[in-house]
């Protein structure tokens, strides 16, 4: 039977969008909070958030063109509006000017083009006092509040035919009053192939060890870090999730900062060399249409993928295969080893560690570049490289190997017990 969550992986590489009434004042996504600014007046934007330049069939091209195999959309952030027609919720899209379910028009996009749909939803809702003034301040307003949350979670999981991930948000301060145990199983019921962003909906393994996600009992969780690598320390796929600009989410428009294409392929080589999927994000402005720096960089992406594909889609993390890695990273797929050299060595290539034979060695996206393999011992020279990368980026090496890829005894040199385990180096050196 097949696997219902092997998209991931083969994915590797998704779209963030964080996008809501905020994108409007082009602040960031948490303006509201961080701007002290008043909800009544806060709460006007919706009847300006008219979006007549959202084309979700366009943001899905552009994914895909990037060579993206997900998205996933802020249905609804911490303000509390909801871009789908929440269950007795006037704060939402089809309520207020735009007076359509924009999250239909983006999974229908997302189809269009072949993508997995990702639904992101924020658990926090800054439109609720309680939010402020403690879960013992209105008891009420707290189950209402939580009960809004399980009826959405329903509606998005009921309402748009398959969704392939879950992603949730702002788990903090209230932690387990939001009654996750049943949010999961309310998703398990609709969606029973939807994968769970586990430790945003269930909190860190270490502090609520009796959660599913911690015991890993259920089949279909991820684990996602923020702007940082980190592994879940449950075995479970996870992915690393970043953004395209400096700080924020959500738009901003006085951030001038857009990451190079090769930052971009720097933060994709470091996720997936450590096993890791990557979930760029970016902030659509208000009006719905994408700054055309964020459009360069989708360019610039694609254009990296389509060269590379065969070392990003359905490959595993390479890193930990050697101890140390002096130009870059590394990612495996069956045989072949590929080599993510961010540090160009010129005409001739030296590696070490690896103790398979070799068939072969490719420069990825250059079929007019042959290279010659020679090996002394353990270490391997890749000859008649051009003096330049041939990528500016990063250039990938593929490594053909005899077998799955393995490190030699020297590559596999780590710590032990608390400190680096010399011996095998020593035994090295006096051989």
């Amino acid at each position: 039977m097949p696997d219902p969550y092997a998209w991931f992986n083969e994915a590797k590489f998704g779209m963030f969008l964080h996008w809501g009434l905020y994108s409007l004042l082009g602040l960031g996504e948490q303006v509201l909070l961080r701007g002290h600014l008043k909800p009544s007046e806060y709460r006007k934007l919706a009847e300006r958030f008219s979006a007549p330049n959202y084309d979700a069939h366009e943001w899905a091209r552009m994914a895909r063109d990037a060579g993206m195999g997900y998205m996933v959309l802020t249905t609804k952030h911490h303000d509390g509006y909801c871009l789908f027609d929440s269950p007795g919720w006037e704060f939402s899209a089809p309520h207020t000017a735009p007076g359509r379910d924009l999250v239909a028009e983006y999974v229908e996009g997302c189809r269009a083009a072949g993508l997995r749909v990702g639904i992101y939803y924020s658990l926090q809702d800054w439109s609720f006092p309680v939010m402020f003034d403690g879960p013992d301040a209105d008891p009420d307003e707290l189950e209402r509040l939580v009960q809004k949350i399980h009826d959405d979670v329903r509606a998005l999981c009921s309402n748009y035919g398959q969704i392939d991930l879950m992603w949730f948000d702002g788990r903090w301060p209230l932690h387990d009053l939001w009654r996750p145990l049943e949010i999961d199983d309310i998703i398990r019921e609709l969606q029973p192939d939807c994968m769970i962003t586990g430790d945003r909906l269930h909190g860190a393994p270490a502090q609520f060890p009796d959660s599913p996600f911690a015991r890993n009992d259920r089949p279909g969780y991820i684990a996602s870090s923020e702007r940082r690598i980190v592994a879940s320390s449950v075995p479970v796929p996870w992915e690393v999730c970043d953004i395209n600009q400096h700080r924020w989410w959500g738009y901003v428009k006085h951030d001038h900062h857009y990451k190079s294409a090769t930052e971009l392929v720097y933060l994709m080589a470091e996720a997936l060399g450590q096993g890791a999927n990557l979930l760029l994000n970016f902030g659509p402005m208000g009006c719905g249409a994408f700054p055309q720096r964020a459009r360069e960089q989708l360019e610039g992406l694609g254009r990296f993928t389509e060269r590379n594909a065969e070392a990003i889609h359905d490959s595993a993390g390479a890193n930990g295969l050697f101890e140390y890695l002096v130009f870059g990273d590394m990612t495996r797929s069956g045989e072949t080893l590929y080599l993510w050299v961010k540090f160009w060595q010129g005409e001739s290539f030296h590696f070490a560690g690896l103790s398979n034979e070799i068939r072969g060695a490719r420069v990825l996206g250059r079929d007019d570049i042959e290279v010659t393999v020679e090996r002394d011992g353990d270490h391997i020279y890749l000859r008649g490289l051009p003096e330049l990368p041939p990528d500016p980026d990063i250039t990938i090496l593929a490594i053909d190997c005899e077998g799955e890829p393995q490190a030699t005894d020297w590559g596999r040199y780590r710590l032990h017990g608390g400190d680096y385990d010399m011996r095998v180096w020593q035994d090295w050196v006096r051989s």
